[in-house]
């Protein structure tokens, strides 16, 4: 199990921060094809409507990332999962549990009734896919701008 986390709303100008995103922005581009890369950067994480969650070991001096998790917000009672991500070197930790257990909770008290996502469709996303199962997502059609697409695999999960 991971140790317990720390979790921050992000200002995503940390430079550990930066980088962490950035390997994500690189690693979405090496997988799939430029048209089917839906990964936010800084600016766009940044933006109103957004909220980026920074995940921190607890047990490090200095703390070390772990993750992150980003909301964006549709529309009313409606968010999108963005820019999760859990480190190399935390995944099959139990980490990328409590990130997500943390951002629900956090989507909840924003008043959201549903969160929405688009992952991949790629061998590199089924472990992705099957977590977000295994929490009660669901397939689902395209929502918000997004087209079909056969690199995009969409789910939603209904918030009690």
């Amino acid at each position: 199990m991971a140790s317990p986390l720390i979790f921050k709303l992000d200002p995503v100008t940390d430079d550990r921060v930066l980088a962490f995103l950035e390997e994500h922005l690189s690693d979405m581009r090496r997988i799939s094809p430029p048209e089917s890369v839906h990964a936010l950067d800084p600016e766009q994480l940044r933006a109103p409507g957004m909220y980026l969650w920074t995940a921190w070991s607890a047990e490090q001096e200095p703390q070390a990332l772990v993750a992150t998790c980003a909301l964006k917000t549709l529309d009313v009672g409606h968010l999108e999962l963005k820019s999760m991500r859990v480190g190399a070197g935390q995944r099959g930790s139990g980490a990328a549990q409590q990130v997500l257990d943390h951002v629900l909770a956090q989507a909840r008290a924003l008043g959201a009734k549903r969160i929405s996502l688009e992952t991949g469709t790629e061998a590199f996303f089924a472990p992705a896919r099957r977590f977000y199962e295994r929490n009660g997502f669901v397939a689902c059609a395209p929502f918000g701008s997004y087209q079909p697409d056969p690199n995009s695999c969409f789910m939603r999960l209904e918030l009690p």
